[in-house]
């Protein structure tokens, strides 16, 4: 009997591997035909779109890059990195002031803002075209980052503040004993214990806003202004026919998110789950 068990256990360990497998190589196919795809020329890929590279070309990120992606690259790196700088700056303020601060309607407030993020961007698409356009903010770097912050808010004011407070109370009361306003608690003490969930915010929102098409495609319509997701959508219609190039301009979009990544996964998990216990 125990055998048999024995038998049942393993083979639903290996059931669940053999499905984790399957669903990691469902994760990898596109990225290594991009890859390899943006190595070959025209005729290797339509060949043999699945072999690896045995001549490397680089001709496909040379017509990609000579074509307005540094543009459109540094349009994205501002507004993303603009837009993230002010999400996680007030984000963290105003958690504090969830967390720390007791006032007449806080946790109704609170409410208000988490209920937020089930609030998908398209239904805002006409108010805040119309506001930007009385505005004449229309085509401009700063009414799309104003929204990016406003739909970026939410989760992060959610996620700070549960982790600010499953902070002991007692290094606050220590703090206060030794004469440090609130102002210098906050910056001596939280934000140098917050760094996981700090930077877990940070990729979240910079993976997001990176991405991010829709709100882009319709707030900035100048072509000076576009960003890479923006200009990967025309820049495919252009060279269709050119596999190797498209595949190059989504390889060089993609290359700062793994960076990101590789940089902040040892945070990551951290942060996802700091303050799920309280007092750690």
């Amino acid at each position: 009997m125990s055998r048999k068990l024995s038998l049942i256990s393993k083979a639903g360990v290996t059931s669940r591997q053999l499905i984790l497998m399957l669903i990691s190589a469902l994760a990898v196919i596109p990225g290594y035909l991009m890859i390899t795809g943006s190595l070959k020329t025209q005729e290797q890929f339509l060949n043999s779109p699945w072999s690896i590279p045995t001549h490397l070309s680089f001709g496909g990120y040379k017509a990609a890059w000579n074509d307005q992606f540094p543009t459109w690259f540094r349009n994205s790196l501002l507004v993303t990195l603009v837009a993230v700088a002010l999400t996680v700056i007030m984000a963290a303020t105003a958690a504090w002031g969830f967390s720390h601060w007791r006032w007449k309607w806080r946790d109704s407030l609170l409410g208000v803002l988490i209920s937020l993020m089930v609030v998908p961007p398209v239904v805002l698409l006409i108010p805040l075209f119309t506001l930007g356009a009385k505005l004449g903010w229309i085509s401009t770097f700063r009414m799309l980052i104003l929204v990016y912050v406003g739909l970026m808010l939410p989760f992060s004011i959610y996620l700070l503040t549960n982790f600010f407070r499953a902070i002991p109370a007692s290094l606050m009361e220590a703090a206060e004993i030794d004469g440090a306003s609130d102002i210098k608690t906050f910056t001596a003490i939280v934000l140098p214990l917050s760094g996981p969930p700090l930077i877990t915010l940070a990729v979240v929102n910079l993976l997001w806003a990176w991405n991010e098409l829709l709100l882009a495609l319709v707030f900035l319509q100048s072509d000076d202004k576009k960003t890479l997701m923006v200009g990967i959508t025309g820049f495919q219609s252009r060279y269709s026919l050119s596999i190797p190039t498209i595949m190059a301009g989504m390889t060089i979009a993609t290359i700062p998110l793994v960076i990101v990544y590789i940089f902040g996964q040892r945070y990551f998990i951290t942060g996802l789950t700091a303050g799920s216990v309280k007092g750690e």
